[in-house]
């Protein structure tokens, strides 16, 4: 999700509870702080030799220990008057796509995308999810993709693409 389609998203939605759901039925803490919002440009280089520029807003979010019994979730109305500040102090690319930061004891930092999201009685749930590694450059580089059906899951296979016969990197 872009930026700027997450901050209409929570302008339609100002009089609702913001929830967030880092991994299916797991909600981040309604001790939640916004912690630091970044804007972030990414200049990249893949296995391939090709190159690669984008931005990214990452927003961190951070579970109080002191409020570890906290039931109330933060509103959408304060979560956008904050995310309304941080713009007037360093504009967004509204362009760029969102992602969330986050960890608790039982799930590692990580930085999630914004999968979808749900309106459930007074509450906004922002759905999150990982977005797996892949190798940019496969067809440049021969790397042959192999699809298994296994258990009802598709798995991808990947052979390395950074072999010294490849003529990558």
């Amino acid at each position: 999700m872009k930026t700027q389609e997450f901050f209409k998203v929570l302008e339609v939605n100002k009089d609702k509870s913001l929830l967030f759901e880092y991994a299916p039925n797991l909600l981040v803490g309604a001790n939640y702080h916004i912690t630091e919002v970044k804007h972030t440009k990414v200049d990249s280089v893949d296995c391939g030799s090709q190159t690669d520029a984008w931005n990214e807003t990452i927003i961190q979010l951070w579970e109080s220990p002191l409020e570890l019994g906290k039931t109330e979730y933060m509103s959408v109305f304060k979560a956008a008057a904050i995310l309304k500040k941080v713009g007037e102090m360093k504009p967004y690319d509204l362009d760029s796509e969102v992602k969330f930061e986050y960890s608790n004891a039982n799930f590692h930092t990580a930085q999630l995308f914004v999968n979808d999201f749900e309106i459930k009685e007074n509450n906004l749930i922002i759905k999150l999810a990982i977005q797996k590694t892949d190798c940019k450059a496969k067809e440049l580089c021969g790397v042959p993709e192999q699809v298994v059906e296994l258990a009802e899951k598709v798995v991808e296979k990947v052979e390395s693409c950074c072999s010294p016969s490849s003529g990558c990197c």
